[in-house]
């Protein structure tokens, strides 16, 4: 029978054991890469959002929230 894993298992299962270094690595190597990398920074955003507090979280949306203030989105045609 088939092992069927959903992608948040998948993602976790593929960093599962990493160290500091293996975790910075997939992540600089995921941001501003290919749109298949982003699941995985998701998947990880999810896990700090889960196990952080409420004031962290608020300083994370208020620097999004600063950042998109700074870009121009671009075209979706």
């Amino acid at each position: 029978m088939p092992i069927t894993l959903d992608l948040r298992q998948a993602i976790i299962h593929k960093v599962h054991g990493s160290d500091d270094a293996g975790l910075r690595e997939m992540i600089e190597g995921s941001v501003d890469g290919p749109e298949q990398a982003l699941p995985g920074l998701g998947v990880i955003f999810e896990m700090i959002w889960k196990n952080i507090d409420k004031t962290k979280q608020d300083e994370l949306v208020h620097i999004v929230q600063e950042h998109l203030k700074t870009v121009t989105p671009g075209s979706l045609t």
